[in-house]
């Protein structure tokens, strides 16, 4: 059953039983068959695109009267253009499949009450002109479309829909993330990966969830949860898999012995604090073709100001080169800057932004023109040093 139920919701329902042909995938409403007058005045089928407005997976008011529509431009019966519906030619795909190829606007005084009245409305003006030449023509076929939900998410992205970004977002779908150290910025990583279209989350931590942790994590945690003696991974998937399904916790520290379990995953943020371990885990996942984003912080007392320095380090199949360069390197276990480092909310969370922004660039989510391997931030100046391109 899709998440966004067609039986919970009047307008949706009422579309299918009067016969529209109705799909509902990733926060978009689809109506297929949709027939229309191209210009050479032949009768055309295209689709009609809403996005949805929603709240607890139930349609809203639309927050737009405008539509989106998928086929040539609609025209009269004489192959002369509607251009009283016409906005923008935007060409842009949507989600797989679906395709927006043009925007329309007609908006009625006072807007669309409902879904329903949106979608009639604009199918009754495309499709009137190819019922004058053909009766016969119908938008109402009264097939109803299978629905699967396959979405990762437990609620409807519909932040991706209202923008129309879904398709970019979904860019990232069919991967498998592992995080490694769930400390401060292992967890806002966390926090953004979990509003992804990502398939799997797998957590890697050994440590309880303590009190300071709760001072530099996304959230507010409770008294309660500190009572429980709950661990870092088991903590933040419960947390997280209220939004985002197969969120998996695994209670163990990653080490050469058990490094094998990274090897099949799309990406690994590696957010630990022990440097031989990292050097260990980053050498092996560079070898095996595994890339990842490996982060550090570093914050001094001068004076009676901070002094923080912000560090991300990004490993590809195509450059591992820079690795002794880059990363901290430890002789042992107390022999490390984070044994104990200052760390701060806002410096986690920046942190976890430059690293998950650079994970999206190497997908294409985001442009990338450089794509430089290291980025450094220094706060006393505001200066972000980016080197290492590939």
């Amino acid at each position: 059953m899709q998440m966004v139920q067609v039986d919970h919701n009047e307008d949706l329902k009422r579309l299918r039983d009067e016969g529209f042909e109705i799909e509902v995938y990733g926060g978009y409403l689809i109506t297929h068959h949709i027939p229309y007058v191209n210009a050479n005045r032949d009768i055309k089928y295209g689709k009609l695109i809403v996005r949805l407005s929603l709240n607890n997976e139930k349609t809203t008011r639309p927050a737009t009267h405008v539509i989106s529509f998928m086929g040539e431009y609609p025209c009269y019966p004489d192959g002369s253009s509607i251009e009283a519906l016409r906005l923008a030619n935007p060409n842009a795909p949507l989600c797989e499949g679906i395709v927006r190829n043009w925007d329309f606007s007609n908006k009625p005084q006072g807007g669309y009450k409902d879904h329903y009245e949106q979608v009639v409305r604009y199918a009754k003006i495309i499709s009137d002109p190819a019922k004058s030449i053909d009766p016969k023509v119908t938008e109402k076929t009264f097939r109803v479309l299978a629905n699967p939900d396959e979405s990762v998410f437990c609620y409807t992205d519909s932040n991706s829909t209202r923008s129309n970004i879904y398709n970019i977002n979904h860019k990232l779908a069919g991967q498998k993330i592992a995080i490694v150290g769930l400390g401060g910025t292992g967890s806002y990583i966390l926090d953004m990966v979990a509003k992804t279209h990502v398939s799997e989350i797998h957590l890697f931590d050994d440590d309880l969830f303590c009190q300071h942790n709760a001072f530099r994590a996304p959230g507010a945690a409770s008294v309660s949860d500190f009572e429980d003696s709950k661990y870092k991974a088991d903590y933040f998937a419960s947390v997280y898999s209220q939004m985002h399904k197969n969120i998996y916790s695994h209670i163990e520290r990653i080490s050469k012995d058990n490094i094998y379990v990274l090897f099949d995953m799309s990406y690994v943020f590696v957010c630990i604090d022990n440097d031989i371990s990292r050097q260990e885990i980053v050498r092996a996942l560079s070898a095996n073709k595994v890339p990842l984003a490996d982060v550090g912080i570093g914050v001094q007392t001068v004076d009676d100001y901070l002094l923080a320095t912000v560090r991300t380090t990004i490993v590809s199949p195509d450059k591992n080169d820079h690795i002794d360069r880059r990363l901290p390197i430890g002789t042992d276990e107390t022999d490390n800057a984070y044994t104990t480092n200052i760390q701060i909310a806002e410096l986690n969370a920046l942190n976890a932004m430059f690293a998950v922004i650079e994970w999206k660039k190497m997908f294409g989510v985001y442009q990338d023109l450089r794509h430089y391997h290291n980025l450094i931030y220094t706060t006393n100046d505001s200066n972000l040093i980016m080197g290492d391109e590939a």
